[in-house]
C-alpha cells in the first residue's frame, strides 16, 4: 500500500500542532516516523531535519516583522549552536553501523523524547509562575530589553545543537525552555520569535550533515511538508481560538508514550507512565480554574472597595 497520503496526513498533523503549541515538530515527526511508518531512526531525524529547513522561516518571518526577535541574543547562539548540530550528526555516526545504530539511535531519540516532555513541563511551571507574580497575563514583569548573558547562551547553543542534530528534537522544546531559564524576564514573544529565527540556520546544519552522511530522504521530506505547511498555518489560526493548555498536555501524554516505547520500555509502563501525565494535567487544570476563579472574585471586588473608606 502507498504511504504518501497517511505520511501527508501525519505532517499536515504535526504541522498544526506546531502552529497550535509553537512548540518544535521533531518530538512528533520522528517517532511517528520511526513507529508508525517503520522508517530507519537515522533516515526519520535527517529527513525531519530537511522537512524543518523549510517550515521554520514560516514563523520566523512572522515574528521578524513583529519585532518580537532579540538579534543579540542570536548571534550568541549562533557560533556554538551551528557547529554543534552539524557536529552531532557525526556524533550519532560513533554510535555504530547497521542495525546496532538504528537501535543505539532509538534509545537516543527516546531519551531526547523524555528530555522534551521535561522542557514541555518546566516552561507550563514557568509559565504558570508568571502568571501568578505578575498578573493574569504575565507580562507585567517581562521586558524586552533583558541583558543577554553570553556564557549561558552560548552553552545553550553548544547543548541544544548537538541534542538537535542527533535526534532532530530539542530547537522548539528544549532550547526555548533553556533560554527560560537563562533570559526568566524575557517576554514570551521574544522567546518564541528568537528561537524560531536562531533554528533556521542550526536545523539546516544539522540537515547538511545528514545529507553527507546519506541519512536524510529527500522524497519523505517534500512528502511531509505537503501536509505540514498548511497544517502550521492552520494551526496557528486557530492557536487563539483553543485552549493552548489542553493541547499541551494532550502532547505531554503523547510525547511520554512515544519516548518511554522508543527507550524499549513494557507496555505497562508506558500505560502508567501515560496515565500518571494525564493525571497531572487534570489537576493543573483543576488548580488553573480555580486561580482563575479568584482572580475573577477580587477583581470584582475591587471596585466595591474602591468606594469604601479607608480602603486605599
Amino acid at each position: 500500500m502507498d504511504s504518501t497520503v497517511p505520511i501527508v496526513i501525519a505532517g499536515a498533523l504535526v504541522g498544526f500542532a506546531v502552529g497550535l503549541t509553537g512548540m518544535g515538530g521533531g518530538a512528533l515527526m520522528t517517532p511517528i516516523m520511526v513507529m508508525v511508518f517503520g522508517v530507519n531512526p537515522t533516515a526519520a531525524i535527517g529527513s525531519d531535519l530537511a522537512a524543518s529547513v523549510f517550515m521554520k522561516p514560516f514563523g520566523a518571518l512572522v515574528h521578524q516583522r513583529a519585532g518580537t526577535v532579540r538579534w543579540d541574543i542570536v548571534r550568541w547562539l549562533l557560533p556554538t549552536a551551528v557547529p554543534a548540530a552539524f557536529g552531532g550528526v557525526f556524533l550519532l555516526r560513533a554510535l555504530g553501523d547497521g542495525d546496532d545504530l538504528q537501535q543505539r539511535v532509538k534509545y537516543v531519540v527516546g531519551t531526547a523524547l523524555m528530555l522534551a516532555v521535561a522542557g514541555m513541563l518546566a516552561r507550563m511551571w514557568l509559565d504558570h509562575r508568571r502568571t501568578t507574580a505578575d498578573g493574569p497575563d504575565g507580562s507585567a514583569g517581562e521586558d524586552a530589553h533583558v541583558p543577554v548573558r553570553p556564557v549561558a547562551t552560548l552553552l545553550i547553543g553548544l547543548v541544544g545543537g548537538v541534542i538537535v542534530g542527533m535526534t532532530s528534537v530539542g530547537s522548539g522544546s528544549l532550547i526555548i525552555v533553556m533560554l527560560m531559564l537563562a533570559h526568566p524576564r524575557l517576554r514570551a514573544n521574544h522567546l518564541v520569535g528568537t528561537d524560531l529565527v536562531q533554528a533556521i540556520p542550526m536545523v539546516a546544519a544539522a540537515a547538511l550533515g545528514h545529507l553527507l552522511v546519506g541519512d536524510a530522504d529527500l522524497g519523505l521530506a517534500a512528502t511531509l511538508l505537503i501536509g505540514a505547511i498548511p497544517g502550521v498555518l492552520l494551526g496557528s489560526l486557530v492557536s487563539s481560538r483553543v485552549a493552548g493548555s489542553t493541547v499541551r498536555w494532550a502532547l505531554v501524554v503523547l510525547l511520554t508514550g512515544s519516548g518511554l516505547a522508543m527507550l524499549k520500555a513494557s507496555s505497562t509502563v508506558v500505560l502508567l507512565g501515560c496515565l500518571a501525565m494525564t493525571l497531572l494535567g487534570a489537576l493543573t487544570a483543576v488548580r488553573d480554574r480555580r486561580s482563575a476563579r479568584r482572580g475573577a472574585a477580587e477583581t470584582a471586588e475591587a471596585p466595591e472597595m474602591a468606594g469604601v473608606p479607608g480602603s486605599r
